[in-house]
Formats: structure tokens, sequence, C-alpha cells
């Protein structure tokens, strides 16, 4: 059954695109008030990065288990997988937000000049870089997947943007996983 009409998935997909991206960029950068958010205890606000990462892990098994349904013909149970990551994404990146906006900002690095520099920083760009590019393909992916019946689906680009986008998910959110140890764990 399709979801979404056929012409719309490349105008859907940049439109979905800009407003994503709008509204992190306007939260990291900053633009969103801290009173746009509601109030929550610190100990929520601090458990958030805890809860992320876990969602992260979740998120790269849940991957992990729709390409290999896919790989082995399982479509039904590939599309229950893919789905749920992408709403363990949503959900990440809705606490993530709502944390950089309610807390100021992005937190500041607590360790080393030195392993600030060369590793924290490389590491959190290739993260967030990743976490940009995925985004129009992850769109484009689904909405074809919603705009298709699976009979059909081979015959589309389908099959060539989820692998995109399921490798840069897997290696954006691994990076983040990264990302956390040296944040919380490490320092």
């Amino acid at each position: 059954m399709e979801y979404v009409p056929r012409e719309r998935v490349r105008p859907l997909t940049v439109a979905l695109s800009v407003v994503s991206l709008a509204i992190v960029f306007a939260a990291a950068g900053g633009r969103v008030p801290q009173s746009a958010v509601p109030n929550a205890p610190e100990w929520f606000l601090e458990s958030i990065p805890h809860l992320n990462v876990a969602i992260s892990a979740t998120a790269i098994a849940t991957i992990a288990v729709g390409w290999r349904a896919i790989r082995r013909g399982r479509v039904d149970r590939h599309r229950v997988a893919m789905v749920t990551s992408f709403g363990l994404f949503a959900t990440f990146l809705t606490l993530y937000l709502y944390r950089l906006v309610a807390t100021g900002g992005p937190q500041e690095f607590p360790g080393p000049e030195t392993v600030y520099q060369f590793v924290y920083l490389p590491t959190l760009a290739i993260h967030i870089l990743l976490a940009i590019v995925c985004i129009p393909v992850l769109y484009y992916a689904l909405l074809q997947a919603l705009a298709y019946p699976i009979a059909e689906l081979p015959r589309t680009s389908h099959a060539r943007f989820g692998r995109i986008a399921a490798t840069l998910w897997l290696i954006s959110f691994s990076l983040g996983i990264v990302v956390y140890g040296l944040l919380h764990v490490a320092y």
C-alpha cells in the first residue's frame, strides 16, 4: 500500500530535509531560546546523554537486523527494523536538541587540549557531517518505501539509497558513542 504519492517523494525529501536541518542548526547555533522548551529537572537533563547512548546502541542493532533481514529476503522484518531505527533516531535527535536548547548549548569537553584538538573534534566533526548527509538520503529511502508497493521497490533506487543511509547511520551512531565515551567516561 502506498502512503505517499510517487511524484511527491523528491519534493517531500527536500522539504523534510530543509526543515529538519534548519531545526538542528537553529538549536545548535543558539537560535532557539531556552524559553522555547519546557523546564526539566536537572536529573533528567543529566540523564539524556546516557539515554541517548543506549538509544544509539539499540539503533545500531536494529539497523544491522534490518540490513541482515533484507539480505535474507525477510521484507517484513526489514521494514519493522528500519522503522524502529528511524523512530530511535527521531527520539535521539529530539532528546539531544531538547537538552541542547534547555542547557543553553553544547557541553564543553572536559579533557586535555591535545585530546580535544586531535581526537574529540575530528570525531565529533565526522559524526556531525555524516548525520547531516544522512538526513536527505534517509528521508528519500523512507519515502520511497512509503510510495511503492513492496513488489515494485526493487525497480526503484530504494535499495541503493537504503544501503547508503544505513552505512552513514551506522558510522554516525558509532562515532556518537565514541563522543559520549570521551565526554562522559574517559574525562
